[in-house]
């Protein structure tokens, strides 16, 4: 059927000042929707509609209604104008739905929705959030959704019925002059997609009718110093793979088969509970699998070995490979090299239906100076602290937020909220909380600036960390928070509303580096440093701790776990497996890096696989196969967790024996649990080796690494009665064959 055509209405349009026509022709005005879309005239008798649209280059261009077509007059460089009729109903005048027809010189003819007559995307209440720094879904409101709109003209294709699909765009840039979306789909030219501002909130918005789900886009943004630049979108959910730097609309179709796991988290606590976690880097655990992939390998893999939790280095973009994550450049984005996000959620709903929970880490200290992206935002020191002695990290050379300021926090808060909420993580691991802490963190007096009280404490830091671990347990109960702290911060594990920093766990860095050290030492001269080994439980429960052999420890030259071991191939071994073991039985929660479970030689390397060649070789198998069975019994044994955090879960038998480099210690469970562990350090197996027992009856080799399944030499004790002879103020004692290099787990009988 042929439309009816129209001249459009004698009356004038609307009329607008020209240096404002040029702003708007330039795209370069703050608010193009007052100018373009539709605007009713209700001044003149009949009331009517003035439609302005920006075509540049455009030979003819025509407004469609449902009731016939108007032919637009070219009015001012490239801005054409129309009046049509207001429609009437009920004695109130409205606007009508209408569409754009442009003519090319070239012949072309382009049929589109106008993005101009939409109204904002964003309500008061989510700006007045914002500006206050306290919206807890920011996501919903800031980056780019795909949309649906009731309208009886449907699509400009007429393939969405009476429906209108498209994709809403914001942006927080405060201080740019205009803000333009620019991508494939308008060849990159953002002129005809001028962004309004929102009052004074800095927040730009605009809605484009027609887009959809996959679209790669930028903001050209006219920042503060008048420079047309191009930035990638802060609060994007997809990123093109790197090298390339756009942004992508991201529309979830994730249907998630977890309900039963997270009902069970909202019901638990998981900090009394077991935790031997296994932290792996995604992209070279087996190089080349994405996240889908790892769902296949990956999960069965961590469930056969038994670990409760899997960590993750960071998942989120980020521009350089070899950061592993740690410099991230969109938050809320997962790294593209691995896949989708509906791939990763896919890969932690499998990580849940295993059983396993997810834990990643979270990257709020910093961020890259990488021009697309957040560093100058908007040509000022936006996401950063402008402050040159407390914005900038000298040892990493990046940006440091800017702590203080409501909207970054914001930011950051909503951010760790989105990975738990619509991801599922079940913990977030928080990167180099030490660097924010303190002002003076890897700087020299006279390159840092004191706190308003003359200290060194970096209070809105501290305040930023306290708001975001309070908010991260009240809205999802069953979460962890957990604090990567290398200093004697006190309180790092305390709750905010005394002053500490609300976190659930810390990894101790202490308890690491001690062992490690001690380990590093031939074993004929552990005996001089036997304060190391011991050391750490002076301070156990100084915070909730998790024992972590991260990977940090098998990089830049470190060497691998057992490449830090002394001794021939038999005595590596051996150590490593005694260090499992004393690891597993240690107060606190427990971490190891991939590849450590398998011995491997070759320290870290993030651009391959780690060495599974390795498990051609029996000794190889043997570690892998004593961390699981180390992982079974730390499950079963409640006297192996439930009391972690309380000394009464713990009580030295020997701690002195440093002429044998021998401990031995008893964990206790809530309910009269109890494990007794012995382990020896040496190079020479004791025999007839005297330890002291809190009771007598029967006792039972539970496991020792030395079983020659491990690869060890074969001594075990098997069931013996305790005796009642005294020995260390304990009224029984047994007497062992201790295997060098070896730990021995024994358990009463019922």
């Amino acid at each position: 059927m042929t439309m009816p055509s129209h001249n459009g209405s004698a009356s004038m349009p609307i009329n607008v000042d020209h240096a404002i026509l040029d702003a708007v022709s330039n795209a370069q005005y703050y608010n193009p929707h007052a100018i373009l879309g539709e605007h009713i005239n209700m001044e003149s008798d009949s009331p009517d509609v003035t439609v302005r649209v920006l075509r540049p280059m455009a030979k003819s261009v025509a407004i469609i209604t449902q009731d016939g077509e108007y032919q637009m007059q070219h009015e001012f460089n490239g801005i054409f104008t129309v009046v049509i009729p207001a429609l009437q109903t009920s004695m109130r005048y409205s606007v009508p739905d209408y569409r754009i027809r442009t003519q090319y010189s070239d012949g072309s003819v382009h049929v589109e929705d106008d993005p101009y007559r939409y109204l904002p995307t964003i309500g008061d209440i989510d700006i007045y959030l914002f500006g206050e720094g306290r919206h807890e879904r920011l996501w919903e409101i800031l980056g780019a959704h795909v949309r649906t709109y009731d309208d009886p003209m449907g699509s400009a294709s007429g393939v969405d019925g009476q429906q209108v699909l498209g994709v809403s765009f914001a942006v927080w840039a405060p201080n740019a002059h205009a803000v333009r979306v620019v991508g494939d789909f308008n060849s990159w030219d953002g002129r005809s997609n001028a962004m309004r501002e929102l009052g004074s909130s800095g927040i730009w918005e605009l809605f484009i009718p027609g887009l959809q789900a996959g679209e790669t886009y930028k903001y050209q943004i006219l920042n503060a110093n008048y420079e047309w630049v191009m930035k990638a979108d802060p609060m994007e959910r997809g990123h093109e793979i790197p090298p390339a730097t756009a942004s992508v609309v991201v529309d979830s179709r994730h249907e998630w088969q977890d309900d039963d796991w997270m009902q069970h988290r909202a019901r638990n606590d998981p900090h009394n509970g077991p935790i031997s976690i296994y932290e792996v880097h995604a992209g070279s655990w087996k190089e080349g699998l994405g996240f889908r992939e790892l769902a296949d390998e990956l999960v069965p893999y961590v469930s056969k070995l038994g670990f409760t939790h899997v960590e993750f280095m960071p998942l989120t973009q980020h521009p350089f490979t070899g950061s592993w994550g740690y410099q991230v450049t969109g938050y809320y984005a997962p790294d593209s090299r691995l896949g989708s996000s509906d791939d990763l959620k896919y890969l932690i709903d499998s990580f849940h239906r295993a059983g396993i929970g997810v834990i990643m880490d979270w990257v709020p200290a910093h961020f890259p100076k990488d021009s697309f992206a957040l560093g100058r935002f908007d040509g000022t020191p936006l996401y950063e602290d402008p402050d040159p002695l407390r914005g900038e990290h000298p040892d990493w050379g990046t940006y440091i937020f800017n702590f203080g300021r409501n909207e970054v926090r914001n930011f950051l808060v909503a951010d760790a909220l989105y990975w738990l909420s619509q991801f599922h993580i079940d913990a977030l691991r928080v990167d180099a909380v030490s660097s924010m802490l303190y002002l003076d963190y890897s700087r020299e007096p006279g390159q840092w600036r004191p706190n308003i009280y003359g200290g060194r404490e970096n209070l809105e830091a501290i305040s930023l960390l306290q708001e975001v671990t309070a908010t991260a347990y009240r809205l999802n109960p069953g979460i962890m928070m957990i604090a990567e702290e290398s200093t004697a911060w006190q309180g790092v594990t305390s709750p905010t509303n005394i002053g500490g920093l609300g976190f659930g766990l810390k990894w101790n860095m202490g308890w690491m580096h001690d062992t490690l050290e001690y380990l590093h030492e031939s074993p004929i001269n552990r005996r001089y440093h036997h304060n190391e080994i011991t050391f750490s439980m002076v301070y156990a429960y100084s915070e909730h701790y998790v024992l972590p052999i991260s990977h940090d420890e098998v990089v830049h030259g470190k060497g691998s776990l057992i490449g830090k071991m002394p001794g021939d191939d038999w005595q590596r071994f051996a150590t490593v497996r005694a260090l499992f073991a004393y690891q597993w039985a240690h107060p606190g929660k427990n971490l190891t890096f991939m590849g450590n479970e398998l011995g491997q030689f070759g320290e870290w390397n993030y651009q391959q696989s780690i060495d599974w060649d390795c498990m051609s070789w029996p000794d190889h198998r043997g570690i892998q196969s004593l961390v699981a069975d180390l992982n079974r019994l730390y499950r079963d044994e409640p006297a192996m967790w439930s009391q972690d955090f309380d000394p009464a879960g713990f009580q030295w038998l020997t701690s002195d024996d440093s002429d044998h480099d021998v401990l031995s210690f008893m964990r206790m469970g809530l309910h009269d649990e109890c494990m007794v562990v012995v382990v020896n350090f040496a190079g020479t197996a004791w025999q007839d080796y005297q330890i002291p027992l809190p009771h007598g009856g029967t006792w039972t080799e539970a496991l020792t690494t030395d079983d020659v399944k491990y690869g060890g030499s074969g001594i075990h004790n098997g069931s013996f009665e305790a005796s009642d002879v005294p020995f260390h103020s304990r009224d029984w004692s047994a007497r062992l064959t201790v295997p060098a290099l070896g730990a021995v787990f024994l358990k009463p009988e019922n």
